[in-house]
């Protein structure tokens, strides 16, 4: 009954996120644009942060209830599952153009943020002043992608639509299912994992992270339908870094965060999986439908491992 009734709230919890960052991404859309902000400015920005506010919610309350293997194994599933499953899944409808911007900025980017990952947590520990570096690269990041931002550039998809004040409370409403939903999962989470005898790590790369990134793959499967295949390349590389740069840090700055040595071997092997991915990147500047099912066996073959060990 117990095992039945934390599915249930795990499930539901899913919903919520998803539910809860499909208002504040809308709602907070059409309020900054009110504001005057540019539709730049507001998909580097508050699209970008509101699509991950599922993984910051959950990695945070794991932060802060001193669940540090769910909060990072969320990070790291969240990753794995959006260039893994997602972006898979995506090349294998059409295959990825890749731009040089996008590799050798972005992907760049991501690949040297795995490294300083595994600099940083090689004591198995992710210090405050770690994590403020962190956060503080994400900001040099947006402010010079906004000041450098090229004409053709594909940027988070700004939603359309007016201004209208209902949804101020719709935006609190989103904001606070979110948090409600995050604090449930990790209960739920933490307690089917000492029920089965799983480890938290591996809970929180597999269960909770497939259901932080769901914003993800709803964005990216909408992308799919509507012939926009090229805006989910830069989007899910995008959300990664916010992921590991902006949701690791902020959750390293509420509260330390410790991991074992086998949980570091999943530091490593993600940022193997980075390195691949810049290869394919770089191969032909696309990811072909073979690339696709390749990078979906990648992420199977990571979780697995993740079992193993």
């Amino acid at each position: 009954m117990e095992i039945f009734l934390n599915t249930l709230i795990i499930a539901g919890a899913i919903l919520g996120l998803w539910g809860g960052a499909v208002l504040v991404v809308e709602s907070a859309s059409r309020l900054a644009k009110k504001l005057g902000l540019s539709e730049l400015v507001i998909g580097l920005t508050v699209v970008a942060i509101s699509t991950s506010a599922p993984e910051f919610a959950v990695t945070v309350s794991a932060a802060v209830k001193g669940q540090s293997a769910i909060s990072v194994g969320n990070v790291v599933g969240s990753n794995i599952f959006n260039l893994g499953f997602i972006l898979g899944l995506v090349a294998i409808f059409s295959k990825l153009r890749i731009s040089k911007r996008l590799l050798y900025r972005d992907g760049s980017l991501l690949m040297g943020t795995g490294i300083l990952l595994l600099i940083f947590f090689y004591d198995r520990t992710l210090s405050q002043f770690e994590g403020i570096l962190l956060a503080a690269t994400l900001i040099i990041y947006v402010v010079y992608l906004i000041k450098h931002k090229e004409k053709g550039e594909i940027v988070e998809e700004v939603p359309t639509g007016k201004f209208r004040w209902i949804d101020i409370p719709k935006l609190i409403i989103g904001v606070g299912i979110i948090i409600i939903s995050a604090d449930y999962l990790v209960e739920a989470a933490a307690a089917l994992a000492r029920h089965f005898g799983v480890s938290e790590w591996m809970i929180g790369i597999t269960i909770v992270a497939a259901g932080t990134s769901m914003p993800e793959f709803a964005t990216s499967v909408v992308a799919i339908s509507k012939g926009r295949h090229g805006i989910s390349a830069g989007n899910l590389i995008g959300s990664d870094l916010f992921n590991l740069l902006g949701v690791l840090g902020t959750a390293g700055i509420i509260h330390p965060l410790h991991i074992q040595t086998n949980e570091y071997t999943g530091l490593i092997l993600l940022a193997v999986s980075y390195v691949i991915l810049l290869i394919m990147m770089r191969t032909g500047w696309r990811i072909s439908r073979k690339e696709g099912i390749l990078l979906i066996l990648i992420a199977l073959l990571r979780w697995s491992i993740d079992f193993i060990f």
